[in-house]
């Protein structure tokens, strides 16, 4: 089971390199935020990632990352 506050920390710290996708089983956009690191983009997505998952309630992060078990 995946935890909301590990992936938002992953998004501040690591998310310049989608490592908080690759986190979240999203391997396609963490392929796509490694090719794109140079260019920093990645790190202003996954800034704002870092708010999302920051602010989105446990229950909807469960029912959205967690294969729904947050039921």
């Amino acid at each position: 089971m995946k935890s909301k506050s590990t992936t938002a920390l992953l998004a501040l710290f690591l998310g310049g390199l989608g490592i908080h996708r690759f986190y979240l089983g999203q391997n396609i956009l963490g392929i796509l935020y490694l090719v794109f690191c140079w260019t920093f983009i990645p790190a202003f997505i996954a800034l704002i990632d870092f708010f999302a998952f920051l602010f989105m309630s446990e229950h909807r992060f469960n029912y959205k990352y967690n294969l729904r078990t947050g039921f």
